[in-house]
């Protein structure tokens, strides 16, 4: 048991730390991570519910519709709606990357607990390739949608744009990941394409991200000095 849970929890907090180690001014409150993480972690067992539901009931036929829509989309709607109601308008938010890190925890909290329910319901031998996969992807699609999130929270223009597109992309890219993996013949050789791109854009992000943090705390020394001349 200890093993299981040592393998679900390890792949989540490593990717996290990672991230959260990346922002250059000024680490976020760990109180305020934890309590997004965990909210992530507990969107697990209400989202599984409604899936087994739909599921069971036969209401969902397509493929694509499975991958899309049970899946990307609700699963993407759940984390945009804890990042946009728990921690937008939170004090500590006070930055374009901190958007990365809240939306990364958030992301890895859902992934993190479904990784341990899974291990404990199918065994330690799966443990490498979710922590390669699901974990992996859900990180990604975390910080895209924390990208657009932080980037609509601190611009003058478009933010209802950048916070529709923080939902659309993660949404979009769970959709094509869950596609490929469960209608797709020869997935595995599909898959590693895709999540070398998918690891591409999120680190690409990272990058814009603390580089409009640069500019972010730039204009403000700007604005504290013009105020104090």
């Amino acid at each position: 048991m200890l093993g299981i849970l040592s393998a679900g929890i390890a792949p989540g907090l490593a990717l996290l730390s990672y991230f959260y180690l990346k922002d250059q001014y000024g680490t976020e409150p760990i109180s305020v991570v934890f309590k997004t993480f965990l909210f992530g972690a507990l969107l697990v067992f209400p989202l599984a519910f409604i899936q087994y539901v739909l599921e069971t009931e036969n209401i969902v036929h397509s493929g694509i519709v499975h991958a899309f829509l049970l899946t990307g989309l609700l699963e993407e709607f759940f984390k945009w709606f804890i990042l946009i109601y728990t921690v937008y308008h939170h004090v500590a938010f006070d930055e374009p990357y901190d958007g990365v890190v809240y939306g990364a925890s958030v992301s890895l909290g859902f992934a993190t607990a479904e990784n341990i329910l899974f291990l404990f319901g199918n065994g330690m031998e799966h443990a490498i390739s979710r922590a390669f996969l699901p974990v992996s992807s859900h990180a990604i699609f975390g910080v895209i949608m924390g990208f657009y999130i932080g980037k609509g929270k601190f611009t003058s223009q478009s933010k209802r744009k950048w916070l529709a597109l923080s939902l659309i992309i993660p949404f979009l890219l769970h959709g094509i990941y869950d596609y490929i993996l469960w209608n797709q013949q020869n997935w595995m050789i599909k898959i590693f394409p895709f999540m070398i791109f998918l690891w591409w854009l999120g680190i690409r992000k990272v990058k814009k991200a603390r580089a409009l943090s640069t500019i972010h705390f730039q204009n403000q020394f700007k604005i504290r000095k013009s105020e104090l001349s």
